[in-house]
């Protein structure tokens, strides 16, 4: 799958935008999160290591940027299929996490999210395979990511579990 459209956009154009995508999939997200964390999400019985609210927005907006910076990192090479291949990993992956905080937060669906964020770690491994091929330091910023997934993962999976 060829990537035409993002061909011809300078590289000082290309961080802005990868920054600028990516961070917008996280605040529109933390919206679908905002609605529910004092009302619903406060009346689930939760693992004992959950960490405190504040903690997730800031974390978050961190991933985003090393996020953002590695797709930067990516685009900027010559176009090509293991390129390609890369940024469509990424696209799929950022999707995934966009979708997540819907099924968990906004549908309370925590069975489907335990599911979408077992996809979504998938995505980011292949993701942090593929853009090693292309960048080492894009594949080195993913890594932060992958393990915050890692623990949400479990997190979901046993909020999952105390909540049937």
């Amino acid at each position: 799958m060829k990537l035409y459209f993002i061909t011809n956009v300078s590289n000082r154009m290309k961080l802005i935008l990868s920054l600028a995508i990516t961070l917008a999939v996280g605040f529109i997200a933390g919206f679908a999160t905002n609605t529910s964390i004092d009302t619903w999400y406060a009346t689930l019985h939760k693992p004992d290591f959950t960490p405190p609210n504040w903690l997730f927005p800031i974390a978050w907006t961190i991933l985003y940027i090393l996020m953002g910076i590695a797709l930067y990192l990516v685009w900027k090479q010559p176009a090509s299929n293991s390129r390609s291949r890369a940024l469509a990993a990424y696209f799929i992956q950022l999707a995934l996490n966009f979708l997540w905080s819907f099924l968990f937060f906004k549908w309370h669906a925590i069975g489907w999210a335990f599911v979408d964020i077992v996809c979504l770690w998938t995505f980011i491994a292949i993701t942090i395979i593929l853009f090693a091929v292309k960048s080492q330091t894009a594949a080195w910023l993913m890594i932060p990511y992958i393990l915050w997934v890692s623990y949400a993962t479990a997190l979901n999976y046993f909020i999952w579990e105390l909540n049937k």
